[in-house]
């Protein structure tokens, strides 16, 4: 045979492989292919549940915390004040050592009562235990984290302060619902006695905005002023190579020891293509995962409640960003696009910042249809506090720049470091 002809040959061959490999996604896509397969376990099966368990098995779910509060203040009998807002370490040990107060307070609470803001407040300068969180939570969803088994209540409000009021005999329980800035109150069978637990922190001058001649106070009264200014550096970097960050987001969208029906590079992106999903690893650590199946078809669909889709997220947040990020990694919206699918957001944060990334925002944002997930970008990052400091406004003077609320922020360029900044809220 002559050299032309061989290569007509070989072109024929490579055209042959190409179409056949087009023929399967597309026989794939129509569904022919699973039909023929079935239930073949070589494939998997990735159909079910949204978050690795079987269909049904939310009803037996054990909620987690998605998130902890990022203020917390102790008030000693005596009046004295500890605050706690920058320090991780020190903040997990005080929430560790007091959450149980909040548990047997919610687990044992009468009904709720309305009250003034001025009781809300004269509760707040008395000794207890308060906490704030980054974003609204709904109290049934505080309950669940905190496992206290609250009482049935009509009124399951939004809330991001909660402050526990150390009485003689039993304590009291106090919200401040978000929506509508309504005050509750509630007496609890909580015993006084827990005040133990926090003998060992001492006053540090922290102050609430009410409790300050500051105009700005009006805006938001019950911002936490701390003394200090200084805030550390901290490093930022990719957290894995691409195929570690494609290996870890198969196993936790349900496609672990799946065949690839192709993987190949794209613009520096990583592409892989299973026989339900698709998966592009970004430069930078974006990683972005579809369900390409009818997910429809997927198995019992689920109606889960606004908890368990938050918990559902969680668990994935948990395999993927939580081994790796060095930060905390706490829920910060649900959102529904229709009425059959919400969108879950869980952000970073570190050195009591929250950490803003460059485009999108967030650590991670989980789409749910029906308790199925449909999509999700998970933004795989690694931080590490650094022991360099900024010295920025100090916060009594943070707070009147900003005309009342305010937080401390970090921006997530790509660099190799993160400076800290006061953002407005």
């Amino acid at each position: 045979m002559s050299k032309p002809s061989r290569k007509i040959e070989w072109v024929k061959t490579a055209l042959i492989v190409i179409l056949t490999v087009s023929a399967l996604i597309l026989l794939w896509q129509t569904r022919l292919l699973k039909d023929f397969i079935g239930e073949v376990p070589f494939f998997g099966n990735a159909s079910g549940a949204a978050y690795g368990a079987t269909p049904g098995d939310a009803d037996n779910l054990i909620e987690k915390e998605a998130a902890r509060p990022l203020t917390i203040v102790i008030t000693e009998q005596n009046g004295e004040r500890f605050g706690v807002k920058y320090d991780d370490e020190t903040r997990n040990a005080a929430y560790d050592r007091t959450s149980s107060i909040f548990a047997e307070a919610l687990g044992s609470m009468s009904e709720l009562t309305v009250i003034t803001e001025d009781e809300w407040r004269a509760a707040l300068g008395g000794s207890g235990v308060f906490y704030e969180y980054a974003v609204p939570i709904r109290l049934s969803i505080l309950d669940g984290w905190l496992r206290s088994r609250m009482p049935e209540t009509e009124e399951d409000f939004l809330l991001r302060r909660v402050f526990v009021a150390f009485g003689e005999d039993r304590n009291r329980i106090f919200f401040s619902e978000h929506e509508n800035a309504l005050f509750y109150r509630a007496e609890t069978a909580s015993s006084a006695g827990m005040t133990q637990d926090i003998a060992a922190y001492n006053a540090n001058g922290a102050l609430f905005a009410f409790e300050t001649e500051l105009k700005a106070a009006e805006n938001a009264p019950y911002t936490l002023i701390m003394e200090g200014n200084l805030h550390p550096l901290v490093n930022s970097e990719s957290a894995g190579t691409a195929e570690e960050l494609l290996e870890a987001a198969k196993n936790a969208f349900g496609h672990r020891g799946e065949p690839n029906i192709l993987e190949y590079d794209m613009f520096d992106t990583l592409v892989c293509v299973g026989m339900e999903f698709e998966i592009r690893v970004f430069p930078g650590g974006s990683v972005i995962y579809r369900r390409t199946d009818d997910s429809s078809e997927a198995g019992a669909r689920q109606s889960l409640s606004e908890s368990e889709m938050i918990e559902a997220a969680r668990v994935i947040i948990a395999e993927t960003l939580g081994t790796v990020s060095g930060a905390e990694v706490y829920f910060t919206s649900i959102e529904s696009e229709s009425e059959n699918q919400n969108d879950v957001t869980f952000s970073y944060y570190i050195a009591g910042g929250q950490v803003h990334m460059q485009e999108d925002g967030y650590a991670a944002n989980i789409t749910l249809s029906q308790g199925i997930v449909t999509s999700a970008q998970l933004n795989f990052r690694a931080f590490s506090v650094t022991e360099e400091y900024a010295a920025l406004l100090p916060e009594i003077q943070a707070f009147a720049a900003a005309n009342g609320a305010f937080a401390l922020n970090y921006s997530d360029s790509g660099l190799a470091f993160m400076e800290p900044l006061w953002g407005a809220l």
